[in-house]
């Protein structure tokens, strides 16, 4: 039998030293991930499609600890250089992916409802199935989901569908991988003041963001540090696994 996972302290600082895999890190929640990674001394490396953006995004960062890999998050290749260049890699936290398949969904053609599915859930795939075999014990797997899941809207089947996806898979990989030590969490996010939210019609401005933020129970968005620290946290935390943790603000309880 293999040992028990370690025991170390659950605090962020216990990752000072490690290094996490950022795939879709070069703005918004991935982005502010790597700075709070940073900011605790662990080494980050940022996945990201655009080269300009990821070059940018290694540059803000500003450090040498902090490595950029382009490429896609769906390419296998991409994903296992990423773990090549870094070397010893402890944590994978996985944001790429995106807004697809919005709309009715007798209006969505298959090849949209397909495209969605490849952007939103394969990358998880991807990014599991290399790092269920390159991570140490005690290392984890984080991905990402929304609050639609638990209050659906209309026009969002397939995106809702894939984000449903995610939480279902977390659960079974966090069973599949336990014998490794492994651990396999999502972060479920409400609005987060990021470049994606701020694409949507009438969310382009602070003015309208704190707007449309005043109807939530806290009375705002959550910004990208705010959701960071969750995944901070079930980085760090070595008796989570198996878990969807909501950042939403409290928007799922109105």
């Amino acid at each position: 039998m293999n040992a028990p996972i370690p025991v170390r302290t659950p605090l962020p600082h216990a990752l000072a030293g490690s290094t996490a895999v950022l795939i879709g890190g070069t703005s918004g929640i991935g982005l502010a991930t790597g700075a709070l990674l940073r900011s605790v001394g662990a080494r980050v490396v940022l996945v990201g499609r655009d080269p300009e953006r990821l070059s940018n995004a290694v540059a803000r960062l500003g450090s040498d600890d902090v490595l950029g890999v382009a490429g896609d998050a769906g390419d296998e290749a991409v994903i296992a250089g990423a773990f090549d260049k870094a070397g010893q890699v402890d944590h994978v936290f996985v944001t790429a992916g995106g807004m697809h398949g919005a709309g009715p969904v007798a209006e969505l053609s298959a090849e949209e409802i397909r495209a969605t599915f490849d952007a939103r859930l394969w990358p998880p795939f991807v990014a599991a199935r290399i790092a269920s075999t390159r991570l140490p014990a005690g290392g984890s797997i984080t991905f990402t989901s929304g609050s639609l899941v638990v209050r659906p809207m209309a026009g969002m089947s397939a995106g809702l569908a894939v984000a449903g996806g995610v939480e279902t898979l977390t659960r079974a990989l966090a069973v599949e991988l336990a014998p490794a030590r492994l651990r396999v969490n999502t972060v479920r996010f409400g609005r987060i003041d990021t470049p994606l939210l701020r694409q949507l019609p009438g969310l382009d401005s602070d003015e309208a963001m704190a707007k449309a933020g005043a109807t939530a129970p806290l009375g705002r968005v959550g910004t990208p540090e705010e959701a960071a620290a969750a995944a901070l946290f079930v980085m760090s935390n070595n008796n989570v696994t198996g878990q969807v943790i909501t950042v939403d603000g409290g928007e799922t309880l109105v």
